[in-house]
Parts: C-alpha cells; sequence; structure tokens
C-alpha cells in the first residue's frame, strides 16, 4: 500500500469542530509547506454569508489563496457531490502549480466525500417534485421518510426542508437511501494525513461564546438583514446575488442565520437569541466532534502543539 501511495497526490486535511483554530493552523502550515487552502464548510461556499459563518477574512489568510469559498448562490442548493467536484478541480489546479493542498472545514460528509473518495446516488433531481415537497412542514416530511427509510432519518437535519425532500426523492425511487459507495482500502485517490485540532470542551465552550459575541459585535445582525432585503433598483446582478434571501431559507442554512432571522422577525428576544445560538453552536460542535471520532486515521493535536503537527507534516510530505 506504501508503494501505491507513492503515486498519489498527497493532500493534508486540517480539521475540527468550529472554533478550535483550524484556520489558523491551516494558514500557518501553508505558510511553512507552500501551501493553498481548500475551504470543507457547507455554509462557506455560499457568497455572502461572512460573519454569520465565521468565514475567514483577507487579513487572516496572510496571502494564502484559500478556495470553494464564496462559489454558489446562497438561493440554490449546492450539494456535497457539488463541493467535491469544485474540491478536486482547486485540488487539480494547486498540484499543477507545484502546491500543496490543504484542506480546512469542519464539515466531516464533505471530508469524507474526498478523502474517501465517495460515490453518491445517482438519482436524477425532479425539481418540481421537490418544491412540491418542501411546501409541506418538516416535521410531516421527517414523518415520511421515517416510514419510507428509518435509517437515513436517524441521521438527516430535522429542519432541514431540502434535504429532508432529497431523501424522501431518492428513497422512493430506490427503496431507501443507499449507502455512500466507499472504494475498497487503498484504492482511495489522494494520499492522505488528517489533523485534528483538539481543544477540552470547557475551552471549545468558552471559545465558541466569545467567538459569538465577536461576531455579534461585527454586525453578525447587519449581515442578515441585508441579505434578507431586496437588492435597490439599478444595483448589478454580481453586487446583489445574495440580497432578498428568505427566510426560510435562511432558517435551512440554520444556526446563526436561523436563530437571527427569527429575531428579525421579533419571535425571539436578543437575549433569547444569543442563548439559543450559544446552546446550538455548542450541540453543533459535539456532534462535529462525535463524526470525527469515527475515523481512527485522524491525528489528534492541540492548537497550541504547532511544532508537533509541522513535525508530522514533515514526516507526511518525504
Amino acid at each position: 500500500m506504501a508503494d501505491m501511495n507513492k503515486t498519489k497526490t498527497k493532500i493534508l486535511v486540517v480539521l475540527g469542530p468550529t472554533s478550535s483554530g483550524k484556520s489558523d493552523m491551516a494558514v500557518e502550515l501553508a505558510l511553512k509547506f507552500g501551501g493553498e487552502v481548500v475551504s470543507a464548510d457547507s455554509r462557506q461556499v455560499y457568497r455572502g454569508l461572512n460573519i454569520g459563518t465565521g468565514k475567514i477574512t483577507a487579513a487572516e489568510m496572510k496571502g494564502v489563496p484559500h478556495h470553494c469559498l464564496d462559489i454558489a448562490d446562497p438561493k440554490e442548493r449546492f450539494t456535497a457531490m457539488d463541493w467535491k467536484r469544485a474540491a478536486e478541480a482547486a485540488i487539480a489546479d494547486i498540484v499543477s502549480r507545484g502546491k500543496l493542498p490543504i484542506i480546512c472545514g469542519g464539515t466531516g460528509f464533505y471530508i469524507s466525500s474526498l478523502v474517501d473518495d465517495l460515490g453518491f446516488p445517482d438519482v436524477e433531481a425532479d425539481t418540481e417534485e421537490q418544491k412540491k415537497l418542501e411546501e409541506r412542514s418538516a416535521e410531516e416530511l421527517f414523518e415520511e421518510l421515517k416510514r419510507l427509510d428509518p435509517v437515513r432519518a436517524a441521521t438527516i437535519d430535522l429542519k432541514n426542508k431540502r434535504r429532508l425532500s432529497r431523501a424522501i426523492l431518492i428513497a422512493r425511487k430506490l427503496g431507501s437511501v443507499p449507502e455512500i459507495a466507499r472504494p475498497e482500502p487503498g484504492a482511495q485517490k489522494y494520499d492522505t494525513l488528517q489533523i485534528g485540532i483538539i481543544l477540552s470542551d470547557q475551552a471549545l465552550r468558552d471559545h465558541i461564546n466569545a467567538r459569538l459575541h465577536s461576531r455579534l459585535d461585527a454586525g453578525m445582525i447587519k449581515e442578515v438583514e441585508r441579505l434578507h432585503e431586496a437588492p435597490p433598483a439599478g444595483d448589478s446582478p454580481k453586487s446583489c446575488k445574495a440580497a432578498g434571501l428568505s427566510y426560510e431559507r435562511m432558517d435551512e442554512l440554520g444556526l446563526e442565520y436561523r436563530y437571527i432571522a427569527q429575531f428579525l422577525q421579533m419571535k425571539l428576544s436578543q437575549l433569547d437569541m444569543i442563548r439559543l445560538l450559544s446552546t446550538h453552536i455548542w450541540q453543533y460542535a459535539k456532534r462535529q466532534k462525535t463524526w470525527f471520532k469515527k475515523d481512527a486515521r485522524i491525528r489528534w493535536f492541540a492548537p497550541t502543539a504547532r511544532a508537533e503537527i509541522e513535525a508530522a507534516v514533515s514526516e507526511f510530505l518525504k
């Protein structure tokens, strides 16, 4: 297997739960080893979703090129398969210039799709039928999916009507949502080192809360307001592609956009919004940790263990 890996493109993955410091680590490793970063975040692909997603800023990039950011219209659905295609194209481009691809993010399924070269169900999209399904409540859709495929229902986002509807369409056509196709061990496309950034639960929770308040101070509520506003007459389409985002779509985008949208609709007080966000971001971080724990190949480090991480990367790149 080692001989097989010698012929494969090497990629480095820096992963971890939200607010763990993985983005900063990816930038430092890119500067050290001549790399470029490919974002693996299911919401940072969308244009205009900046503060709410904690998207890295130009200053924080320190001149390191970043890929797979701002590549999709937030009004449109962008799938894991779409991301995998975009990431593979970015990797090929990075390698063609003699640079190291560094995948960085916390969306576990995106990372798995690339590292394990996953195949996806071959079911043609039925836009009209999906629109009809999305007119129903999330609770109704979940109950139907649970009847059709209880296994998939146990792992899906209960409030995401687009994902629920897509899963129902697949289950109706195939009888169930099939297991993702995985290649045989050693047959993956890339030779990969996965570096996980981990903090104690208390430290991570403190980081989450500090980051939440920092983003609120930076104008996260104003960002959501701007996203919801209709584009001004005469504005160029390029400058306002994200404007006019419905509250329903914000609910699907989850977390910051879901609860700030509820606050703007006066369904929540600002205090309750912040309390709910703190709770649900922490719950999301715990789900991320649970996902990553399933992969024994990940090597875990504290964010302060930069020397040890650099030694591991150096050994991998030999």
